[in-house]
C-alpha cells in the first residue's frame, strides 16, 4: 500500500503541475511572408515598426539573392535579456528570435543605427543565404517534406540537412561576414563593414605583429582563445567579404551567396567557380593585402606626432569595464575578462601588474564585462552581473572582497556614484525602453527618474564631483549620438531639457567622465576614424582633441595631476597607459575599406533599402490573434532512419510534427528488424512522443536505438512502456539553475530491467515506476576553457518501483565541486554520490547496478561518463550491485592542447582535453556482503568539428578496476560522441 500511495502521490503531482503550468501568452500578426509573435501588451507598440522593417528587408533579400522563401518566417519578440540580440535559422523552418532591449554601443562594435532596422537586415540575410535553393535542393525538400534539423538521436539527419539546406552548412565567418557586409550597404553604407572598430582591430594586429588566422584556424582556435572569441567570425568574415567586393566586385560576392541553377552546393566550391581560385588562396591574398592596407593607415596616422604613452602593466587585460583609480594604493578597480581566468571584479596593482580578484562576475559581457561604480571614501564598489539576462546589483567591499546582493533582477546597469548624496544612479532596460533611475542608500530599492521615448538609448553616464550635473551619451533613432548634460535637480523635479549638449560628427561619443575639478568632460570618439580622447569644456562648450593614437584610446580616467589613464587597444586586448592630454590641431586619419569599396564599385549604393516607413503594413496583414502552439503544429520533416535492437539492425522512418517555435512537438518512429533470429513479435519497433515546454508523453514498443548499433551499452528493450515526464526550472539564472524532474512509467513485457541491460527480470514483467528529482548547478569557466573550471553541483532523486505487489524504494544523490588551479585552464574536481535501496534482496529491483565507463563506441551522451554515479570504470557493465553505496572520484583536468591548422574546413581538430581520475566505492557497508573497490584512469577527448559547425568528440580512455589491493580488470574505452 505504501508503494502504491507513493506512486499515486507522484502521479497526482504531475497532474497538478499540468493544471498549474504557466502557458505562454503570445499574440501574433501575420502577413504572407511574416508571422510576428510578441508578448502583449508590453511589446504591442513595437509591432508596426518591426513588421515594416521586416517587410522592407524581405523585399531586398528577394532581389539580391534571387530568393523565394521556402516557408514563412516566424519572428518572436522577447524581453528576456537586458541587452538586445537576435538569432536566425533556416532549418527546420525560417525563424528569428529578437531581444527587444537596446544593443550595446560599446566601442561602436554594433551599428549605431536604429536597432530593429539593422537587426532585420542582418538576420534576414542569414535566413536568405541559408534558405536559398535551386531545383536540386527543392527535390530533397519535397522528398523529406521539409528541411530536417541535425539531431543526435538520428545522425542520418546531418546528411539530410545538407541535402536540403546546403548553404546552412557553412562556417560561421561566412554567415556572419556576409550578413554584416550586406547590412552595411542595405543601410546606405552605415554599418560595421564601414566600422572604425573593425579598422582598429586589424590595424592593431599589423602594428603588434599579431597572428592572422586562416579559415580553419579561425574556427578551431581563433574563436576560442582570443579575448574577442566568437566576434572574430564577424571581424574576419566581414573583412574578407569587403576585400572580395573591392578586388573583384560586389556582383561576384552576391553570385557566391546565391543558389542559382548552375551553382555548386558547397560554399567553397561555389567560391572557386565564382572567383576562379581556391578560397584558401584568396584568403591568403587578403591577409597580404590587409597588411599593406594597414601599414599605409599606420603611416597616415603617424604623419603627426603620436601621443606619448607610459604603459602601466605588463600584459593586455582583454576586455575591461569602466575602471577607477585609487591613488592611495595605486590600483585600478574594475571588471576584467581575459583568457584563462574567470571574469572578475578586481584591483589591478599598477606597481607590480598583479590583480587581486575580489569576486567573480556571473554572465559577463564582451568588451565592457560589467557595469561598475566606485566610492573611494567607503572603498566600496558596485557592479551588475547577469548582463545577458536580468541584471542584479551587487555591492563589494574592495578591502575584503566580501560581496552582497542588493537588488535581484533589477535590470539596472551603467552605474555611477554620486559623491554628494551617496546615491547610485543607473540605466534600466524594460520592454525596449530606457529609464534613468536613482538608487538611494542602502541601495536595495530604486526610484524612476525619467523614462525616455523609444529610440533614445542612454549609456555611459557620469556625475560631476559636486553632485550637481549628470552627463550621459544618448543615441537617437536616427543614428545620431550626442553627450547630454542634465542638472540633477532638474531631473529630480521632472524639469525637461538638458543644460548642455554636444556631438562629434557621425561618430559615437563614449565614456565621457568629469575631471576632478569638474571643469571638463573627457571621453573618446572615432571622429577621425581613430578613437582618440576628446575634452569638452563646460564653461565654454569647446571640444578639443587631446590625443593622437595609432590604434585607439578609450575610457579615460582623469587624475588630480591633470594626466589621464586611458585604455589603449592592442592586438591582445586593452592595456592601461597614461597620457598627458594636450589640445591638438592636427591628428592622424585613416582610410576605410568600406569607403574604398563604394568609391570603386558605386553599385553598392543601389543596395540601400530606404526607410521602412514606406511599407503599407496595414494592407499586408492577413491575420491577427493568439499563438497557440498545438494549433500551429504541422509536418516538419519525415525521413528514413536506421536503428539497432539486440545486436540486429532495423530500418525505419521518422516523422516530426511541430509548431514554428518548436514549443510543442510530436515525433513518431517506426522501424523493422528483418533478422529471422528475432522472434516475430520483436521485429517491429514503435516510438511515439509528444513534448511541450515542460511535459513529455511517450509510448514505445520494443524500443530500438541508433546507438545500439555501436555497443557495448544497449538501450533497446523488449516490451512496452507508457511514460509521462515533467520538467520545471525552479531556478533559471544561468549558470545557476535548479531543475525539478518527475516521471511515472508503466512497463509491460520486459525481459531485462529498464536501467540494467544485463539483469534479466523474473517478475510478471509489469513494473510501475515513479521518480522525483532535483538537480542544481552553478559552475563557470574562463575564456578559452573546454570544460567547467569552478563551482558546484548537487542532485537528489527518489524512485519507487512497484511490481508483483511489492515496492522497491530507492534514493540517491550527489555533490560535486571544483576549483581552478593556477595553471591556466586546469582544474581539480571532486565528484561524490551515495544511495540506498529497499526491498527483498531476492528481487533484482532492490539493487543499484554499477560498472564500466558506460560509453558506447558511438554515443550521444555525456563525454566524461565516469563522473556519473552509475559508472565505475575498470569493472564490467552492471557487475557491481548494491543496496547502499557511497562513491567518490577525484578528477584533475589538465589544460587543453589547442590546434589551429589540423584538418580542413569540413573536418578539423580544435583541441585535445586530457583528464586523470581516481576514486573509490563502498557497497553495503557493515553487512556481510560489504565490498570496496577502487578505480584509476585517464581519458583524452579529441574535440572535432564536422560539417563546418557540428561538434563531435572522440574519447579514448583507460581505467584499472582495483579490489583487495589488486587490479581486477583493465578497461579500454573508445567513443565518438555525435553532436
Amino acid at each position: 500500500m505504501r508503494a502504491r500511495s507513493t506512486c499515486l502521490a507522484i502521479f497526482l503531482l504531475l497532474v497538478g503541475s499540468a493544471a498549474s503550468a504557466v502557458t505562454l501568452d503570445i499574440d501574433k500578426t501575420e502577413t504572407d511572408d511574416l508571422q510576428l509573435l510578441y508578448f502583449a501588451p508590453a511589446e504591442t507598440y513595437l509591432t508596426p515598426y518591426v513588421g515594416r522593417a521586416f517587410e522592407n528587408s524581405m523585399a531586398a533579400q528577394r532581389r539580391n539573392f534571387g530568393w523565394k522563401p521556402w516557408d514563412r518566417t516566424t519572428v518572436l519578440l522577447k524581453d528576456f535579456s537586458d541587452y538586445g540580440n537576435a538569432a536566425a535559422r533556416a532549418s527546420p523552418n525560417n525563424s528569428l528570435l529578437v531581444d527587444v532591449s537596446p544593443m550595446s554601443q560599446t566601442f561602436e562594435t554594433f551599428s549605431a543605427g536604429e536597432r530593429f532596422f539593422t537587426l532585420m537586415n542582418h538576420e534576414l540575410v542569414h535566413v536568405a543565404t541559408m534558405d536559398v535553393w535551386n531545383d536540386a535542393d527543392a527535390w530533397w525538400r519535397n522528398f523529406f517534406h521539409g528541411k530536417p534539423l541535425p539531431l543526435n538521436a538520428h545522425p542520418e539527419s546531418i546528411l539530410y540537412n545538407y541535402l536540403t539546406v546546403p548553404r546552412s552548412n557553412s562556417p560561421r565567418w561566412y554567415l556572419e561576414g556576409s550578413a554584416v557586409f550586406m547590412e552595411t550597404w542595405m543601410a546606405g553604407g552605415f554599418g560595421r563593414a564601414q566600422g572604425a572598430y573593425d579598422e582598429m582591430v586589424f590595424r592593431a594586429m599589423v602594428r603588434d605583429s599579431a597572428k592572422f588566422y586562416d579559415p580553419v584556424g579561425l574556427e578551431s582556435e581563433g574563436i576560442s582563445i582570443d579575448f574577442q572569441i566568437g566576434v572574430n567570425d564577424y571581424l574576419y568574415g566581414t573583412r574578407f567579404f569587403s576585400y572580395l567586393a573591392l578586388v573583384y566586385s560586389p556582383e561576384q560576392v552576391l553570385q557566391w551567396l546565391r543558389r542559382d541553377p548552375d551553382s555548386d552546393r558547397y560554399y567553397s566550391t561555389q567560391f572557386e567557380r565564382v572567383f576562379g581560385k581556391p578560397l584558401n588562396t584568396a584568403w591568403a591574398d587578403w591577409i597580404a593585402w590587409e597588411h599593406d592596407f594597414q601599414r599605409a593607415n599606420l603611416a597616415s596616422v603617424q604623419k603627426f606626432p603620436a601621443t606619448p604613452t607610459h604603459r602601466l602593466v605588463d600584459n593586455a587585460l582583454g576586455s575591461v569595464s569602466r575602471s577607477f583609480y585609487d591613488s592611495k594604493t595605486q590600483t585600478l578597480i574594475g571588471a576584467f575578462r581575459y583568457p584563462g581566468v574567470v571574469a572578475h571584479l578586481g584591483a589591478l596593482s599598477l606597481k607590480d601588474s598583479q590583480v587581486r580578484r575580489l569576486t567573480y562576475i556571473k554572465d559577463p559581457m564582451l568588451y565592457r564585462v560589467a557595469s561598475v561604480a566606485y566610492d573611494p571614501e567607503s572603498n566600496k564598489a558596485w557592479y551588475a552581473p547577469d548582463n545577458r539576462a536580468y541584471r542584479d546589483l551587487v555591492e563589494v567591499d574592495v578591502a575584503t572582497g566580501k560581496a552582497k546582493l542588493l537588488i535581484r533582477d533589477g535590470r539596472i546597469g551603467d552605474l555611477v556614484f554620486n559623491q554628494k548624496d551617496k546615491s547610485l544612479w543607473g540605466i534600466r532596460h524594460l520592454n525596449g525602453l530606457v529609464t534613468l533611475v536613482r538608487i538611494p542608500p542602502p541601495y536595495d530599492n530604486w526610484n524612476q527618474v525619467r523614462t525616455f521615448n523609444f529610440g533614445q538609448v542612454l549609456f555611459d553616464p557620469d556625475i560631476s564631483p559636486d553632485g550637481e550635473l549628470l552627463s550621459v551619451s544618448v543615441g537617437a533613432i536616427t543614428g545620431d549620438h550626442t553627450v547630454r548634460i542634465f542638472r540633477i535637480a532638474d531631473l529630480l523635479t521632472g524639469t525637461p531639457g538638458e543644460a548642455a549638449k554636444f556631438g562629434l560628427g557621425s561618430s559615437t561619443p563614449e565614456g565621457f567622465v568629469f575631471s576632478p575639478d569638474g571643469h571638463y568632460l573627457f571621453g573618446s570618439s572615432y571622429y577621425t576614424g581613430v578613437s582618440n580622447i576628446y575634452r569638452y569644456e563646460l564653461a565654454t562648450g569647446k571640444v578639443e582633441c587631446v590625443s593622437n593614437a595609432s590604434t585607439g584610446f578609450f575610457r579615460p580616467i582623469p587624475r588630480e595631476d591633470g594626466s589621464l589613464i586611458v585604455f589603449e587597444f592592442t592586438g591582445q586586448g586593452f592595456t592601461p597607459v597614461t597620457i598627458d592630454p594636450k589640445p591638438l590641431n592636427d591628428v592622424g586619419a585613416i582610410k576605410f575599406l568600406g569607403t574604398e569599396v563604394v568609391n570603386k564599385h558605386p553599385i553598392v549604393k543601389t543596395w540601400a533599402v530606404g526607410s521602412p516607413s514606406k511599407i503599407p503594413l496595414d494592407s499586408m496583414i492577413t491575420a491577427r490573434g493568439k499563438y497557440v502552439p498545438w494549433k500551429e503544429m504541422g509536418l516538419d520533416a519525415t525521413y528514413p532512419i536506421i536503428e539497432g535492437y539486440k545486436g540486429h539492425g532495423a530500418l525505419g522512418w521518422h516523422v516530426i510534427v511541430d509548431d514554428p517555435m518548436l514549443l510543442n512537438q510530436f515525433t513518431a518512429t517506426v522501424s523493422y528488424s528483418p533478422s529471422e533470429s528475432l522472434h516475430p513479435k520483436e521485429r517491429w519497433h514503435v516510438d511515439l512522443e509528444y513534448k511541450t515546454v515542460d511535459w513529455r508523453f511517450r509510448y514505445w514498443h520494443n524500443y530500438s536505438d541508433f546507438y545500439d548499433l555501436f555497443g557495448p551499452i544497449q538501450r533497446a528493450r523488449k516490451g512496452d512502456a507508457f511514460i509521462i515526464g515533467y520538467h520545471s526550472p525552479l531556478i533559471y539564472d544561468p549558470p545557476r539553475t535548479l531543475d525539478l524532474n518527475a516521471e511515472v512509467a508503466y512497463y509491460l513485457g520486459l525481459d531485462t530491467l529498464p536501467g540494467a541491460q544485463t539483469v534479466h527480470t523474473s517478475l510478471d514483467k509489469n513494473i510501475f515506476t515513479a521518480k522525483l528529482g532535483l538537480t542544481f548547478s552553478d559552475t563557470d569557466k574562463s575564456l578559452g576553457a573546454v570544460d567547467h573550471e569552478q563551482g558546484y553541483r548537487w542532485n537528489i532523486l527518489a524512485q519507487e518501483d512497484y511490481a508483483n505487489d511489492r515496492s522497491f524504494p530507492k534514493i540517491h544523490g550527489g555533490f560535486d565541486f571544483g576549483f581552478a588551479l593556477p595553471w591556466k585552464h586546469s582544474s581539480l574536481w571532486l565528484y561524490t554520490a551515495a544511495g540506498a535501496a529497499g526491498g527483498n534482496r531476492d528481487n533484482p529491483l532492490a539493487f543499484f547496478y554499477f560498472g564500466s565507463f558506460k560509453n558506447n563506441y558511438v554515443d550521444d551522451g555525456e563525454v566524461k561518463r565516469y563522473r556519473e554515479y552509475e559508472s565505475v570504470p575498470g569493472f564490467d557493465i552492471d557487475e557491481i550491485t548494491a543496496q547502499t553505496f557511497g562513491k567518490t572520484i577525484l578528477e584533475w583536468n589538465l589544460p587543453p592542447v589547442r590546434f589551429s591548422d589540423v584538418g580542413t574546413a569540413s573536418l578539423y581538430l580544435s583541441s585535445i582535453r586530457p583528464a586523470v581520475f581516481a576514486g573509490a566505492m563502498i557497497t553495503d557497508p557493515g553487512r556481510e556482503f560489504e565490498r570496496t573497490v577502487e578505480m584509476a584512469g585517464v581519458q583524452v577527448d579529441w574535440n572535432f568539428t564536422v560539417a563546418l559547425r557540428l561538434p563531435m568528440v572522440l574519447s579514448v580512455g583507460y581505467a584499472a578496476g582495483i579490489e583487495d589491493g589488486h587490479i581486477k580488470r583493465n578497461e579500454l574505452m573508445a567513443s565518438l560522441k555525435i553532436l
